[in-house]
């Protein structure tokens, strides 16, 4: 499919033209992306849903977004769920809460990743589970997420790039992030820990300084880099350790860390 028209379609709804009334483009523009969003094609379908979150605060583009959250494939399914915290309306809270249950390990973490936008703390559940591989106390896992949680090749299957678009963390940038394609667990992992560094829940900042000790240094750097953007001084017992770390990457997070944690203000 040319994407020319999707993207003028786009910027019409904005800045409509001189020479036709806005109205008129903006009605034609949607018919664009319902039509695409209905296309019998599963790329058309998830570009098209992908192209709603740029209809912030916008409800009929919600509306359309939730219904493709119950669409046959997986990648338009997650698109769906992505353009839902991107067009920002809280209504959409119980669709994404309910997509959870998705069999997809790549559409709960879009859902979660949306949640979180939106400002819902259900999604530290999901980053929750990822890092350490057990539930909250007594909070029951969803069934994708167990699945993930007994098969980590359901990790992989989010992808890389979804994995670093949890946001890198202090010493360590893209580049070097990178070169561990091989290893698609750690990321996703590594990336779930900084999602807790904003979870008020002690049981996350267990987490965290459980994390510090991983066999993977990819999971440690981010844990000690959560930490530190937690701003939790009580962590600092955990954090000390690092300091002679084998890594020098967890060793120089681990150092700022502690120099933030001691010279901050106290939480």
């Amino acid at each position: 499919m040319n994407c020319v028209p999707l993207l003028t379609a786009l910027c019409l709804l904005s800045i409509g033209t001189e020479a036709s009334p806005a109205p008129a483009h903006s009605a034609r523009a949607w018919t664009i992306l319902e039509q695409g969003a209905a296309s019998g094609s599963e790329d058309t379908r998830a570009r098209a849903v992908e192209s709603l979150g740029l209809l912030v605060k916008y409800d009929p583009a919600r509306k359309l977004a939730e219904s493709k959250l119950k669409d046959g494939e997986p990648a338009v399914r997650a698109a769906a769920a992505t353009a839902l915290g991107q067009i920002g309306l809280k209504t959409a809270t119980p669709a994404l809460t309910s997509a959870l249950h998705d069999s997809e390990a790549g559409v709960v973490f879009a859902c979660a990743s949306s949640l979180l936008r939106l400002g819902d703390a259900t999604a530290y559940r999901v980053y929750y589970a990822v890092l350490t591989g057990e539930r909250k106390t007594g909070e029951p896992l969803v069934e994708s997420q167990l699945k993930m949680l007994k098969d980590p090749e359901a990790l992989a299957r989010i992808g890389f790039e979804q994995g670093i678009g949890f946001i890198p963390f202090g010493g360590i940038g893209l580049t070097v992030f990178k070169s561990f394609r091989a290893d698609n667990v750690s990321p996703v992992r590594a990336a779930a820990a900084q999602r807790l560094a904003a979870d008020p829940d002690p049981a996350s900042g267990r987490a965290l300084a459980s994390a510090t000790t991983d066999e993977k240094w990819l999971v440690r750097a981010s844990a000690v880099s959560a930490i530190a953007a937690r701003g939790d001084r009580a962590l600092v017992s955990a954090v000390v350790p690092r300091l002679d770390d084998e890594n020098e990457t967890v060793r120089f997070n681990a150092a700022a860390a502690i120099v933030r944690l001691e010279n901050g203000p106290a939480r």
